[in-house]
């Protein structure tokens, strides 16, 4: 049966910034593949409807798996929702991520929520992933460099 992953964090930045990271093709490349992988941006379109096509390089081996999807909802600077699909057979079905992000006291609340992940791959693997994931985000959008 799929998995259903969910992350929350608070980090240091604006939703505006947050919203580009998600939404800007050489961010998503730099913050999104877990550590000991590379990301490359085949295809991009930023829009409802529009879709995107990626691929992760395990850095170690070499080797490669592709996905693409659609993006379903986007509310400027409080939610993002997509769908994703692997290109491997083995990983079957359709994931949807949805991102909402709410602006605090100290930053940005964000909540990620990934569903319909396949059964091939161990959750404990997906919550690891976007761990890293996240952590290499917090990087790319915390710091306030004004020049």
């Amino acid at each position: 049966m799929p998995s259903t992953i969910r992350l929350h964090r608070v980090l240091a930045t604006s939703p505006e910034k947050l919203y580009r990271a998600f939404l800007e093709p050489d961010a998503l490349a730099k913050w999104l593949p877990p550590d000991g992988f590379t990301c490359t941006v085949h295809a991009f379109e930023g829009k409802v409807g529009g879709r995107f096509r990626m691929s992760f390089r395990n850095f170690t081996t070499g080797g490669s798996h592709s996905f693409g999807g659609e993006y379903l909802e986007l509310i400027p600077n409080e939610r993002i929702a997509y769908t994703d699909r692997f290109d491997d057979a083995n990983l079957p079905g359709e994931m949807r991520v949805t991102v909402a992000l709410r602006a605090v006291s100290v930053g940005t609340d964000i909540e990620i929520t990934q569903s319909g992940v396949p059964d091939l791959i161990p959750a404990e693997a997906c919550y690891l992933g976007w761990q890293q994931s996240l952590a290499n985000l917090a990087r790319l959008v915390e710091p306030d460099i004004p020049q």
